[in-house]
Protein backbone atom coordinates (compact mmCIF):
# COMPACT_ATOMS: atom_id res chain seq x y z
CA UNK A 1 0.00 0.00 0.00
CA UNK A 2 3.17 2.15 0.90
CA UNK A 3 4.37 1.57 -2.39
CA UNK A 4 1.44 2.26 -4.41
CA UNK A 5 0.95 5.53 -2.74
CA UNK A 6 4.22 6.48 -3.10
CA UNK A 7 4.32 6.41 -6.96
CA UNK A 8 0.77 7.47 -6.87
CA UNK A 9 1.77 11.01 -5.39
CA UNK A 10 5.02 10.65 -7.93
CA UNK A 11 3.17 10.55 -10.86
CA UNK A 12 0.71 13.45 -9.33
CA UNK A 13 3.68 15.42 -8.96
CA UNK A 14 5.42 14.91 -12.47
CA UNK A 15 1.65 15.95 -13.73
CA UNK A 16 2.29 19.13 -11.89
CA UNK A 17 5.77 19.63 -13.40
CA UNK A 18 4.18 18.89 -16.80
CA UNK A 19 1.45 21.33 -15.84
CA UNK A 20 4.10 24.15 -15.10
CA UNK A 21 5.81 23.35 -18.74
CA UNK A 22 2.82 23.49 -20.54
CA UNK A 23 1.64 27.03 -18.83
CA UNK A 24 5.05 28.53 -20.15
CA UNK A 25 3.56 28.85 -23.05
CA UNK A 26 0.08 30.15 -24.69
CA UNK A 27 0.48 27.20 -27.71
CA UNK A 28 1.07 24.38 -24.81
CA UNK A 29 -1.34 26.19 -21.94
CA UNK A 30 -4.59 23.68 -22.84
CA UNK A 31 -1.87 20.67 -22.03
CA UNK A 32 -0.86 22.12 -19.59
CA UNK A 33 -3.99 22.49 -17.46
CA UNK A 34 -4.93 19.08 -18.95
CA UNK A 35 -2.11 18.06 -16.79
CA UNK A 36 -2.72 20.24 -14.07
CA UNK A 37 -6.35 18.11 -13.80
CA UNK A 38 -4.84 14.65 -14.32
CA UNK A 39 -2.01 15.52 -10.97
CA UNK A 40 -5.26 16.52 -9.03
CA UNK A 41 -7.48 13.99 -9.52
CA UNK A 42 -4.93 11.61 -8.94
CA UNK A 43 -3.52 13.51 -5.63
CA UNK A 44 -7.37 13.75 -4.07
CA UNK A 45 -8.07 10.30 -5.10
CA UNK A 46 -5.07 8.62 -3.31
CA UNK A 47 -5.65 10.98 -0.12
CA UNK A 48 -8.97 9.19 0.11
CA UNK A 49 -7.00 5.78 0.29
CA UNK A 50 -4.63 6.66 2.73
CA UNK A 51 -6.65 8.41 5.26
CA UNK A 52 -5.45 7.62 8.85
CA UNK A 53 -8.73 6.44 10.20
CA UNK A 54 -11.34 6.01 7.22
CA UNK A 55 -14.92 5.89 7.58
CA UNK A 56 -17.64 6.27 5.31
CA UNK A 57 -18.48 9.78 7.52
CA UNK A 58 -15.48 11.00 6.44
CA UNK A 59 -15.57 9.55 3.08
CA UNK A 60 -19.08 11.63 2.72
CA UNK A 61 -18.31 14.97 4.40
CA UNK A 62 -14.92 14.77 1.62
CA UNK A 63 -17.20 14.14 -1.29
CA UNK A 64 -19.66 16.92 -0.37
CA UNK A 65 -16.83 18.79 0.54
CA UNK A 66 -15.39 18.21 -3.19
CA UNK A 67 -18.93 18.51 -4.86
CA UNK A 68 -19.63 21.80 -3.16
CA UNK A 69 -16.15 23.29 -4.51
CA UNK A 70 -16.09 21.71 -7.52
CA UNK A 71 -19.85 23.08 -8.40
CA UNK A 72 -18.82 26.67 -7.00
CA UNK A 73 -15.27 26.63 -9.17
CA UNK A 74 -17.31 25.22 -12.77
CA UNK A 75 -19.74 27.95 -12.11
CA UNK A 76 -16.97 30.93 -11.48
CA UNK A 77 -14.78 29.41 -14.73
CA UNK A 78 -18.07 29.80 -16.76
CA UNK A 79 -19.21 33.29 -15.85
CA UNK A 80 -16.12 35.20 -15.06
CA UNK A 81 -14.95 37.95 -17.86
CA UNK A 82 -11.68 37.73 -18.88
CA UNK A 83 -10.93 41.43 -17.19
CA UNK A 84 -11.47 39.99 -13.83
CA UNK A 85 -9.02 36.82 -14.07
CA UNK A 86 -6.85 39.06 -12.03
CA UNK A 87 -8.82 39.49 -9.36
CA UNK A 88 -10.15 36.13 -9.81
CA UNK A 89 -6.43 34.55 -8.99
CA UNK A 90 -6.05 37.17 -5.77
CA UNK A 91 -8.76 35.79 -4.45
CA UNK A 92 -8.20 32.35 -5.11
CA UNK A 93 -4.60 33.05 -3.87
CA UNK A 94 -6.29 34.48 -0.22
CA UNK A 95 -8.52 30.73 0.08
CA UNK A 96 -5.11 28.70 -0.12
CA UNK A 97 -3.64 31.12 2.69
CA UNK A 98 -7.00 30.41 4.34
CA UNK A 99 -7.19 26.81 4.27
CA UNK A 100 -3.24 26.48 5.51
CA UNK A 101 -4.89 28.30 8.69
CA UNK A 102 -7.24 25.76 9.07
CA UNK A 103 -5.22 22.77 8.83
CA UNK A 104 -2.57 23.77 10.92
CA UNK A 105 -5.72 24.71 13.47
CA UNK A 106 -6.72 21.00 12.85
CA UNK A 107 -3.38 19.42 13.92
CA UNK A 108 -2.48 21.78 16.43
CA UNK A 109 -5.86 20.49 18.45
CA UNK A 110 -6.05 17.12 17.41
CA UNK A 111 -1.76 16.34 17.16
CA UNK A 112 -2.48 12.55 17.56
CA UNK A 113 -4.82 12.34 14.28
CA UNK A 114 -1.69 13.83 12.58
CA UNK A 115 0.69 11.82 14.41
CA UNK A 116 2.97 14.75 15.28
CA UNK A 117 2.66 14.29 19.02
CA UNK A 118 -0.65 14.74 21.70
CA UNK A 119 -1.95 17.48 22.94
CA UNK A 120 0.47 19.35 25.21
CA UNK A 121 3.64 17.79 24.13
CA UNK A 122 3.78 18.07 19.96
CA UNK A 123 6.82 17.86 18.60
CA UNK A 124 9.11 20.92 18.11
CA UNK A 125 9.66 20.40 14.66
CA UNK A 126 6.12 19.92 13.89
CA UNK A 127 5.55 23.19 15.73
CA UNK A 128 7.66 24.97 13.93
CA UNK A 129 6.94 23.94 10.28
CA UNK A 130 3.24 24.44 11.80
CA UNK A 131 4.44 28.08 12.57
CA UNK A 132 5.55 29.08 9.33
CA UNK A 133 2.64 27.30 7.79
CA UNK A 134 0.16 29.51 9.14
CA UNK A 135 2.25 32.34 9.41
CA UNK A 136 2.58 32.59 5.57
CA UNK A 137 -0.87 31.47 5.43
CA UNK A 138 -2.26 34.25 7.15
CA UNK A 139 -0.42 36.75 5.60
CA UNK A 140 -1.14 35.46 2.04
CA UNK A 141 -5.20 35.32 3.10
CA UNK A 142 -5.38 39.26 4.29
CA UNK A 143 -2.55 40.22 1.25
CA UNK A 144 -4.46 38.66 -0.87
CA UNK A 145 -7.69 40.11 -0.25
CA UNK A 146 -6.23 43.64 -0.29
CA UNK A 147 -4.72 42.48 -3.92
CA UNK A 148 -8.09 41.94 -4.81
CA UNK A 149 -9.75 44.97 -3.73
CA UNK A 150 -7.19 47.31 -5.36
CA UNK A 151 -7.75 44.73 -8.44
CA UNK A 152 -11.79 44.84 -8.76
CA UNK A 153 -11.52 48.75 -7.97
CA UNK A 154 -12.94 48.82 -4.33
CA UNK A 155 -10.11 50.15 -2.82
CA UNK A 156 -7.84 53.07 -4.55
CA UNK A 157 -4.84 51.67 -6.52
CA UNK A 158 -2.44 54.15 -5.49
CA UNK A 159 0.02 53.51 -2.63
CA UNK A 160 -1.74 53.77 1.08
CA UNK A 161 1.29 55.24 3.14
CA UNK A 162 0.98 56.20 6.80
CA UNK A 163 3.92 57.75 8.87
CA UNK A 164 5.94 55.06 10.92
CA UNK A 165 4.51 51.98 8.21
CA UNK A 166 7.78 50.12 7.54
CA UNK A 167 8.99 50.21 11.56
CA UNK A 168 5.62 49.24 12.14
CA UNK A 169 5.85 46.23 9.71
CA UNK A 170 9.03 45.51 11.03
CA UNK A 171 8.38 45.39 14.49
CA UNK A 172 5.63 43.06 13.87
CA UNK A 173 7.72 40.93 11.71
CA UNK A 174 10.26 40.56 14.81
CA UNK A 175 7.28 39.73 17.10
CA UNK A 176 5.84 36.99 14.93
CA UNK A 177 9.60 35.69 15.19
CA UNK A 178 9.52 35.78 19.43
CA UNK A 179 5.55 34.24 19.22
CA UNK A 180 7.38 31.34 17.04
CA UNK A 181 9.67 30.90 19.58
CA UNK A 182 7.04 31.39 22.68
CA UNK A 183 4.79 28.69 20.72
CA UNK A 184 7.64 25.71 20.79
CA UNK A 185 8.42 26.76 24.09
CA UNK A 186 5.17 26.96 25.69
CA UNK A 187 2.84 24.84 23.31
CA UNK A 188 0.07 27.65 24.21
CA UNK A 189 -2.81 27.97 22.46
CA UNK A 190 -2.81 31.79 23.46
CA UNK A 191 0.38 32.23 21.42
CA UNK A 192 -1.12 29.92 18.77
CA UNK A 193 -3.64 32.25 17.72
CA UNK A 194 -1.68 35.81 18.43
CA UNK A 195 1.01 34.44 15.33
CA UNK A 196 -2.35 34.00 13.21
CA UNK A 197 -3.81 37.89 14.33
CA UNK A 198 -0.24 39.20 13.70
CA UNK A 199 0.45 38.06 10.72
CA UNK A 200 -3.26 38.60 9.33
CA UNK A 201 -2.16 42.56 10.18
CA UNK A 202 1.28 41.70 8.54
CA UNK A 203 -0.18 40.69 5.36
CA UNK A 204 -2.72 43.38 5.27
CA UNK A 205 0.36 46.14 5.99
CA UNK A 206 2.55 44.61 3.68
CA UNK A 207 0.18 45.02 0.67
CA UNK A 208 -1.30 48.09 0.99
CA UNK A 209 1.08 50.64 0.40
CA UNK A 210 1.93 48.98 -2.13
CA UNK A 211 0.85 50.87 -6.31
CA UNK A 212 -1.19 49.69 -8.84
CA UNK A 213 1.84 49.45 -11.15
CA UNK A 214 3.13 46.71 -9.30
CA UNK A 215 0.65 44.99 -8.81
CA UNK A 216 0.85 42.36 -11.55
CA UNK A 217 4.25 41.13 -9.15
CA UNK A 218 2.27 41.18 -5.95
CA UNK A 219 -0.08 39.02 -7.64
CA UNK A 220 3.04 36.99 -8.62
CA UNK A 221 4.33 37.05 -5.24
CA UNK A 222 0.89 36.08 -3.14
CA UNK A 223 0.79 32.95 -5.58
CA UNK A 224 4.34 32.21 -4.43
CA UNK A 225 3.33 32.84 -0.88
CA UNK A 226 0.44 30.67 -0.77
CA UNK A 227 2.90 27.82 -2.43
CA UNK A 228 5.05 27.76 0.79
CA UNK A 229 2.04 28.09 2.97
CA UNK A 230 0.96 25.01 1.59
CA UNK A 231 4.60 22.88 1.73
CA UNK A 232 4.83 23.95 5.61
CA UNK A 233 1.59 22.15 6.21
CA UNK A 234 2.88 19.36 4.13
CA UNK A 235 5.56 18.66 6.37
CA UNK A 236 3.15 18.78 9.22
CA UNK A 237 0.62 16.59 7.46
CA UNK A 238 3.66 14.43 6.80
CA UNK A 239 2.33 14.90 3.00
CA UNK A 240 5.47 14.56 0.32
CA UNK A 241 2.44 15.23 -2.47
CA UNK A 242 1.89 18.62 -0.39
CA UNK A 243 5.59 19.25 0.06
CA UNK A 244 6.42 18.99 -3.75
CA UNK A 245 3.54 20.54 -5.05
CA UNK A 246 4.14 23.81 -2.72
CA UNK A 247 7.60 24.30 -3.10
CA UNK A 248 6.66 23.66 -7.04
CA UNK A 249 4.42 26.71 -6.66
CA UNK A 250 6.45 28.66 -4.39
CA UNK A 251 9.17 28.57 -6.36
CA UNK A 252 7.78 29.28 -9.27
CA UNK A 253 5.70 32.35 -8.16
CA UNK A 254 9.23 33.35 -6.71
CA UNK A 255 11.58 32.88 -10.06
CA UNK A 256 8.31 34.90 -11.95
CA UNK A 257 8.38 37.96 -9.54
CA UNK A 258 11.97 37.93 -9.65
CA UNK A 259 11.51 38.09 -13.51
CA UNK A 260 8.86 40.65 -13.84
CA UNK A 261 10.73 42.71 -11.48
CA UNK A 262 14.27 42.44 -13.27
CA UNK A 263 11.91 43.32 -16.50
CA UNK A 264 10.59 46.60 -14.64
CA UNK A 265 14.39 47.10 -13.34
CA UNK A 266 13.25 46.80 -10.00
CA UNK A 267 14.25 45.12 -7.14
CA UNK A 268 11.93 42.79 -5.58
CA UNK A 269 12.70 43.89 -2.08
CA UNK A 270 11.25 47.91 -3.31
CA UNK A 271 8.52 45.54 -4.31
CA UNK A 272 7.90 43.68 -1.41
CA UNK A 273 8.28 47.41 0.91
CA UNK A 274 6.20 49.60 -1.21
CA UNK A 275 8.16 51.52 -2.84
CA UNK A 276 6.53 52.04 -6.14
CA UNK A 277 4.45 55.24 -5.56
CA UNK A 278 4.31 56.58 -2.63
CA UNK A 279 4.88 60.61 -2.25
CA UNK A 280 6.64 60.52 -5.44
CA UNK A 281 3.68 59.30 -7.37
CA UNK A 282 1.29 61.49 -5.01
CA UNK A 283 3.04 64.44 -6.42
CA UNK A 284 3.35 63.13 -10.15
CA UNK A 285 -0.41 62.58 -10.09
CA UNK A 286 -1.54 65.61 -8.84
CA UNK A 287 0.46 67.61 -11.14
CA UNK A 288 -2.22 69.04 -13.67
CA UNK A 289 -2.04 69.43 -17.79
CA UNK A 290 -2.18 72.42 -17.42
CA UNK A 291 -3.04 74.73 -21.02
CA UNK A 292 -0.31 71.56 -22.78
CA UNK A 293 -1.76 71.11 -26.41
CA UNK A 294 -2.36 67.76 -27.33
CA UNK A 295 -3.71 66.16 -30.94
CA UNK A 296 -7.19 64.17 -31.41
CA UNK A 297 -8.48 62.52 -34.25
CA UNK A 298 -11.34 60.45 -34.97
CA UNK A 299 -12.13 56.69 -36.57
CA UNK A 300 -11.79 57.93 -40.22
CA UNK A 301 -8.51 59.52 -39.77
CA UNK A 302 -7.18 56.50 -37.66
CA UNK A 303 -8.33 54.08 -41.09
CA UNK A 304 -6.98 56.36 -43.37
CA UNK A 305 -3.42 56.49 -41.50
CA UNK A 306 -3.21 52.87 -40.98
CA UNK A 307 -4.14 51.85 -44.68
CA UNK A 308 -1.61 53.42 -46.33
CA UNK A 309 0.86 52.60 -43.83
CA UNK A 310 3.79 49.48 -44.30
CA UNK A 311 4.00 48.65 -40.83
CA UNK A 312 1.54 48.70 -37.80
CA UNK A 313 1.93 47.47 -34.03
CA UNK A 314 -0.43 46.90 -32.12
CA UNK A 315 0.04 47.47 -28.00
CA UNK A 316 -2.63 46.41 -25.86
CA UNK A 317 -3.33 47.12 -22.30
CA UNK A 318 -5.83 46.86 -19.47
CA UNK A 319 -7.95 49.27 -21.38
CA UNK A 320 -8.40 46.67 -24.04
CA UNK A 321 -9.46 44.07 -21.38
CA UNK A 322 -12.26 46.19 -20.03
CA UNK A 323 -13.55 47.34 -23.04
CA UNK A 324 -13.48 43.10 -24.48
CA UNK A 325 -11.61 44.41 -27.62
CA UNK A 326 -9.63 41.79 -28.57
CA UNK A 327 -11.94 40.64 -31.08
CA UNK A 328 -12.29 43.78 -32.86
CA UNK A 329 -8.47 44.65 -32.76
CA UNK A 330 -7.85 41.26 -34.57
CA UNK A 331 -10.60 41.87 -36.94
CA UNK A 332 -8.67 45.47 -37.73
CA UNK A 333 -5.16 43.46 -37.66
CA UNK A 334 -6.73 40.86 -40.38
CA UNK A 335 -7.89 43.68 -43.03
CA UNK A 336 -4.71 45.83 -42.25
CA UNK A 337 -2.87 42.21 -43.82
CA UNK A 338 -5.12 41.78 -46.33
CA UNK A 339 -4.39 45.36 -47.42
CA UNK A 340 -0.45 44.27 -47.30
CA UNK A 341 0.42 45.75 -44.32
CA UNK A 342 2.80 43.75 -41.74
CA UNK A 343 1.14 44.13 -38.37
CA UNK A 344 2.91 42.60 -35.01
CA UNK A 345 1.90 42.84 -30.96
CA UNK A 346 4.10 44.38 -28.47
CA UNK A 347 3.53 42.74 -25.09
CA UNK A 348 4.81 44.76 -21.87
CA UNK A 349 5.81 42.16 -19.48
CA UNK A 350 3.32 43.52 -16.46
CA UNK A 351 0.58 44.78 -19.06
CA UNK A 352 -2.79 44.59 -17.45
CA UNK A 353 -3.28 43.18 -14.41
CA UNK A 354 -1.47 40.02 -13.95
CA UNK A 355 1.62 38.33 -15.66
CA UNK A 356 0.26 36.90 -19.13
CA UNK A 357 -2.85 38.70 -19.40
CA UNK A 358 -2.63 40.45 -22.49
CA UNK A 359 -1.27 37.19 -23.96
CA UNK A 360 -4.56 35.49 -22.78
CA UNK A 361 -6.84 38.22 -24.53
CA UNK A 362 -4.99 37.67 -27.60
CA UNK A 363 -5.32 34.19 -27.70
CA UNK A 364 -8.91 33.95 -27.12
CA UNK A 365 -9.11 36.11 -30.12
CA UNK A 366 -7.44 33.64 -32.33
CA UNK A 367 -4.33 35.93 -32.82
CA UNK A 368 -1.39 34.12 -34.38
CA UNK A 369 1.64 33.48 -31.85
CA UNK A 370 3.85 34.21 -34.32
CA UNK A 371 2.77 37.88 -34.62
CA UNK A 372 2.84 38.61 -30.53
CA UNK A 373 6.36 39.66 -29.43
CA UNK A 374 7.42 40.70 -25.82
CA UNK A 375 9.08 43.90 -25.24
CA UNK A 376 12.55 42.65 -26.22
CA UNK A 377 11.74 41.05 -29.10
CA UNK A 378 9.51 44.04 -30.07
CA UNK A 379 11.11 47.43 -28.91
CA UNK A 380 14.08 47.79 -31.53
CA UNK A 381 11.09 47.59 -34.45
CA UNK A 382 9.52 51.11 -33.32
CA UNK A 383 11.75 53.07 -35.40
CA UNK A 384 11.05 51.48 -38.37
CA UNK A 385 7.21 51.68 -37.49
CA UNK A 386 4.80 53.48 -39.15
CA UNK A 387 1.89 53.10 -36.75
CA UNK A 388 1.71 52.58 -32.94
CA UNK A 389 -2.00 51.51 -32.15
CA UNK A 390 -1.85 51.99 -28.26
CA UNK A 391 -5.23 50.33 -27.06
CA UNK A 392 -5.42 50.87 -23.29
CA UNK A 393 -1.66 50.90 -22.32
CA UNK A 394 -0.69 53.76 -20.03
CA UNK A 395 2.49 53.55 -17.66
CA UNK A 396 4.29 51.27 -20.12
CA UNK A 397 4.61 53.83 -22.71
CA UNK A 398 5.18 56.61 -20.76
CA UNK A 399 8.07 58.56 -21.77
CA UNK A 400 8.40 59.69 -18.14
CA UNK A 401 9.94 56.50 -17.16
CA UNK A 402 13.08 57.23 -19.04
CA UNK A 403 13.14 61.14 -18.90
CA UNK A 404 11.91 61.93 -15.17
CA UNK A 405 14.10 61.27 -12.27
CA UNK A 406 11.39 62.51 -10.24
CA UNK A 407 8.68 59.97 -11.74
CA UNK A 408 7.83 57.06 -9.64
CA UNK A 409 8.04 54.63 -13.02
CA UNK A 410 11.54 56.07 -13.79
CA UNK A 411 13.86 53.01 -14.05
CA UNK A 412 11.38 50.83 -15.79
CA UNK A 413 11.37 49.71 -19.17
CA UNK A 414 9.11 50.90 -21.56
CA UNK A 415 7.78 50.04 -25.00
CA UNK A 416 9.33 52.87 -27.16
CA UNK A 417 6.21 53.73 -28.92
CA UNK A 418 7.15 57.43 -29.13
CA UNK A 419 9.65 56.19 -31.67
CA UNK A 420 6.88 55.42 -34.61
CA UNK A 421 6.25 57.79 -36.82
CA UNK A 422 2.68 58.50 -35.63
CA UNK A 423 1.05 56.94 -32.10
CA UNK A 424 -2.55 56.66 -32.05
CA UNK A 425 -3.77 56.21 -29.04
CA UNK A 426 -6.89 55.19 -27.58
CA UNK A 427 -8.23 56.64 -24.21
CA UNK A 428 -11.38 57.21 -22.77
CA UNK A 429 -9.73 60.82 -21.62
CA UNK A 430 -6.61 62.45 -20.63
CA UNK A 431 -6.33 60.91 -17.09
CA UNK A 432 -3.06 59.43 -15.51
CA UNK A 433 -2.69 56.28 -15.52
CA UNK A 434 -2.99 53.07 -12.98
CA UNK A 435 0.23 54.67 -11.34
CA UNK A 436 -1.51 57.59 -11.17
CA UNK A 437 1.62 58.89 -13.52
CA UNK A 438 0.50 61.89 -16.28
CA UNK A 439 1.53 60.12 -19.54
CA UNK A 440 3.60 63.03 -21.71
CA UNK A 441 3.13 60.91 -24.87
CA UNK A 442 -0.36 62.56 -25.09
CA UNK A 443 1.72 65.99 -26.00
CA UNK A 444 4.33 64.61 -28.12
CA UNK A 445 3.80 65.82 -31.71
CA UNK A 446 3.75 62.33 -33.33
CA UNK A 447 0.61 61.43 -31.28
CA UNK A 448 -3.08 61.37 -32.38
CA UNK A 449 -6.02 61.07 -29.51
CA UNK A 450 -8.67 59.08 -30.25
CA UNK A 451 -11.10 59.32 -27.41
CA UNK A 452 -13.79 56.69 -26.41
CA UNK A 453 -14.27 52.86 -25.32
CA UNK A 454 -11.44 51.08 -27.35
CA UNK A 455 -13.95 48.57 -28.74
CA UNK A 456 -16.39 50.83 -29.87
CA UNK A 457 -13.53 53.09 -31.08
CA UNK A 458 -11.35 49.79 -32.80
CA UNK A 459 -15.22 48.85 -34.34
CA UNK A 460 -15.62 51.96 -36.07
CA UNK A 461 -12.24 51.86 -37.49
CA UNK A 462 -13.40 48.79 -38.69
CA UNK A 463 -15.90 50.05 -40.59
CA UNK A 464 -14.17 52.97 -42.12
CA UNK A 465 -11.70 50.63 -43.43
CA UNK A 466 -14.35 48.45 -44.85
CA UNK A 467 -16.21 51.42 -46.48
CA UNK A 468 -18.92 51.60 -43.80
CA UNK A 469 -18.51 55.30 -43.44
Amino acid sequence: MLIATSLAYLAAAVCFIMALRGLSSPETARTGNAYGIAGMAIAIITSLFVLPQFSVLAAVLIIVGIAIGGAAGAHIARTIKMTSLPQLVAAFHSLVGLAAVFIAAAAFYAPEEYRIGTDGDIHVGSLIEMSLGIAIGAITFTGSLVAFLKLDGRMSGKPLVFPMQHPLNAALAAGLVLLILLLCTTQSAFFFWLIILVSLGLGFLLILPIGGADMPVVVSMLNSYSGWAACGIGFTLQNPLLIITGALVGSSGAILSYIMCKGMNRSIFNVILGGFGGDAAAGAAAGPAGDRSFKSGSADDAAFIMKNASSVIVVPGYGMAVAQAQHAVREMADILKKEGVDVKYAIHPVAGRMPGHMNVLLAEANVPYDEVFELEEINRDFGQADVAYVIGANDVTNPAAKTDPSSPIYGMPILDVEKAKTVLFIKRSMGAGYAGVENELFFRPNTMMLFGDAKKVTEEIVKAMSGGH
